[in-house]
């Protein structure tokens, strides 16, 4: 586990695997994720890349940042790519990563992004008539009050109630990937990094990526390649398997795949990295 001390103070950590000379890819992780669990390590080497899953503030060994945005975020990640003399980086958000992946187009330069199995921008109108009731419910708490939404979520949230939510919402064809006991651990590990220092870390994530993204679709010029699974059924990915989104990047191309679920992103890591 790395880390630096960025300018206001705050330490920034992160994890990476693959040669140090790779081409950087920076990766986002999903809803209460710290950077621990990677995707396709086997394949960096030969492919030439290297994995970079930074701790969102108040994940892990990352300060809390108490006015932490999508903005904040950007900034720095930013510090991060500037510390290890990275001009450019490819990224890769995956779910609740999405909009935390977007924002990074305001402060990096982005060479190609996927996108997997990602949440969608909730408030676009078109979108958000496709999305369930329950989560419309709760997207009318958090524009109706966002502290109190907030607080609520901050407070009743943890690693073990993010792991139920998980693999309650999962396909049988999620649940046996995620059940693996190697696999398992390790998403449980990652997920209490994510929660060691409390619920308000993931409570303001949601928040922000619920909210106005800071960068959307029609902002982006980099190629972007979106990866869906037709077994997903998590209530909090886009609920077209982002075919509205795809039509909205300039420049984007959609795979979506019969025999995947929201756990494409380690059945298909390989393809997934080489498309960037």
């Amino acid at each position: 586990m790395k880390s630096i001390q960025l300018q206001d103070g705050r330490q920034l950590g992160w994890r990476e695997w693959g040669p140090q000379d790779g081409k950087p890819v920076v990766f986002c992780t999903g809803a209460g994720m710290s950077g621990s669990l990677g995707f396709g390590e086997e394949h960096l080497d030969q492919l030439g890349l290297r994995l970079i899953a930074p701790h969102r503030p108040g994940c892990a060994n990352s300060s809390i940042h108490p006015e932490k945005s999508l903005q904040s975020w950007a900034h720095d990640v930013a510090e991060l790519l500037s510390h290890e003399k990275l001009p450019a980086c490819h990224v890769v958000g995956f779910s609740m990563g999405v909009p935390f992946a977007m924002a990074l187009h305001e402060t990096c330069t982005v060479e190609s992004m996927a996108i997997v199995a990602g949440q969608d921008q909730f408030d676009y109108p078109e979108t958000y008539n496709l999305l369930p009731d329950d989560v419309k419910a709760m997207l009318a708490q958090r524009r109706s009050s966002p502290s109190e939404f907030e607080q609520w979520i901050a407070g009743n949230a943890n690693a073990d109630w993010l792991w139920s939510f998980i693999m309650s919402g999962s396909s049988e064809l999620d649940k046996a990937v995620y059940s693996e006991t190697d696999f398992a651990k390790a998403y449980r590990h990652c997920l209490a990094e994510g929660f060691a220092q409390g619920g308000n870390s993931y409570a303001r994530d949601l928040v922000n990526a619920w909210g106005e993204w800071s960068v959307t679709p029609e902002e982006v010029n980099c190629p972007v390649v979106l990866w869906f699974g037709a077994q997903d059924r998590s209530s909090v990915h886009s609920p077209d398997g982002g075919a509205l989104l795809q039509q909205r990047f300039a420049h984007a191309r959609r795979n979506f795949l019969d025999h995947a679920g929201g756990s494409i992103l380690w059945t298909h890591a390989r393809e997934i990295l080489q498309a960037l």
